[in-house]
């Protein structure tokens, strides 16, 4: 699948009732209700719709700041959604704002004037990303009471500004990102551990910038909006601790360098400084406005499926856990639900995880989420035919794992199809080497950078 070139907030997606459904026919429709998942949650429009200039008033939500009394305007941002959303509110307070930098993934740049961009790795952080934080630092140094941030915050903003810890290199960062990316640990307990051993993240940046005023525009990618995860939350008073640090290294078997383990060590004995706590007054002038998530993506795609004439089904529960348990899970319930008799579309919304081995092949969480989904339709029959489900797992970041690929496709024939190709499914899931299988039969989903972040969505079409 290859979505169109212009950013998600332009692609129009068209969704037409089908009749006499096929896989092909089923194949494309799962892909349309992606890109209207896309759409719907694209920062630059949220932020068109919900920040708003009424003369010299700064206006979102319930939060109003009169600009007039305002000595500088910066803007600051990390993260994959942040270039699309300092675009946005580059467009609205124009060159009323006189400093700007963000920090965005490797192709995710946006064309802006006032605000500039560094492009640093993600998922494992480099010297660019080093380079971003510097550029943000001194973007904010000296700020007063009368200066105001607009902080633009989205997923991947911890592998982006990567600011070592006194006593760390980004060497260690690298090495403690890459152990616990192949610990199959959640973001949570990932961002737990980036906080500790950062000197922006969990709350030290609005420690930076106080007493300077701050609007953080967030886009979740996180399970529960939790704005204390999303992005390792800098702005956010940080509920963990070096105890519970080392608690998430000792249960996810994660081995750190020793510099870390000096760090931690040091920490729980209070020669090294907490996080900020809620009681800290460096967030006295900070305000949060969520502006987009995986509701509107999933909310998106169940209206989008009416309209093709299948019912809709969200799933409540996020889909969490080990990718592969997961997709057996999500296709096993597909299966289920043939005894309707009737088209079903089931929708969930989450963020899986991977445990790799020690030689792991390449692919992400939803190519193999969908290929384990893909084994457990090939036992599937339907009236002597391939069930005719199509299942498709992808992130609307555009990214899935260390590939160019945001996820992939499948229905009851895709083993069928691998076995044509050469390629045999259960020797490739178990060797977390997805990419691979659904290239040989065409079916990985490729985007491109979409310009938002809200988690993964997965689709289940359901046509008997």
């Amino acid at each position: 699948m290859q979505l169109p070139g212009e950013h998600a907030s332009k692609y129009c997606v068209s969704v037409i009732r089908l009749n006499m459904p096929t896989m092909f026919s089923t194949r494309a429709l799962a892909q349309s209700l992606f890109s209207a998942a896309i759409t719907a949650a694209d920062p630059a429009y949220a932020i068109q719709q919900q920040l708003t200039r009424q003369g010299d008033e700064l206006v979102v939500g319930s939060w109003r700041l009169n600009l007039a009394r305002c000595k500088r305007v910066v803007v600051i941002g990390a993260g994959k959604a942040s270039a699309r959303m300092a675009s946005a509110v580059e467009k609205l307070l124009g060159d009323r704002i006189d400093a700007g930098v963000v920090v965005v993934k490797y192709g995710h740049s946006e064309t802006l004037s006032r605000i500039r961009q560094y492009e640093a790795a993600h998922p494992v952080p480099d010297e660019a990303g080093v380079a971003g934080v510097a550029a943000i630092e001194q973007a904010v140094l000296g700020l007063g009471a009368d200066d105001l941030v607009i902080a633009c915050w989205s997923g991947g903003a911890s592998a982006l500004l990567p600011a070592p810890h006194v006593g760390l290199t980004l060497a260690d960062k690298q090495a403690v990102t890459q152990a616990l990316l192949a610990s199959g640990a959640d973001i949570a307990v990932v961002n737990a551990v980036r906080k500790h051993c950062s000197r922006l993240k969990g709350g030290q940046l609005a420690r930076l910038i106080a007493p300077a005023r701050v609007l953080c525009l967030a886009v979740s990618d996180v399970v529960g909006d939790d704005l204390a995860t999303i992005g390792s939350g800098p702005f956010v008073a940080d509920p963990t601790t070096f105890i519970a640090v080392q608690e998430h290294l000792t249960r996810y078997q994660v081995a750190v360098p020793a510099a870390v383990r000096k760090l931690i060590a040091d920490g729980i004995a209070g020669r090294v400084p907490e996080t900020p706590k809620a009681n800290d007054p460096c967030f006295k002038h900070v305000h949060h406005h969520l502006v987009a998530s995986n509701a509107q993506a999933i909310a998106a795609i169940a209206e989008q499926a009416r309209v093709a004439g299948y019912e809709p089904v969200v799933w409540q529960q996020p889909l969490i856990g080990e990718a592969r348990a997961a997709g057996a899970t999500f296709a096993a319930a597909a299966v289920r639900s043939l005894d309707n008799k009737k088209r079903i579309c089931i929708i969930a919304g989450g963020e899986t995880t991977v445990t790799l081995g020690d030689k792991p092949g390449k692919g992400g969480r939803n190519q193999e989420f969908a290929l384990a989904a893909a084994g457990m339709l090939s036992a599937t029959r339907w009236l002597g035919q391939p069930a005719p489900i199509t299942i498709l797992a992808a992130g609307t970041d555009g990214t899935d794992g260390p590939t160019d690929a945001a996820g992939a496709i499948a229905d009851g024939t895709t083993k069928q199809r691998g076995d044509a190709a050469g390629v045999d499914l259960e020797q490739h899931l178990n060797q977390h080497n997805a990419y691979p299988y659904f290239k040989a039969i065409g079916d990985l989903i490729i985007t491109g950078a979409t310009g938002t972040n809200v988690m993964d969505v997965n689709i289940a079409l359901v046509s008997p």
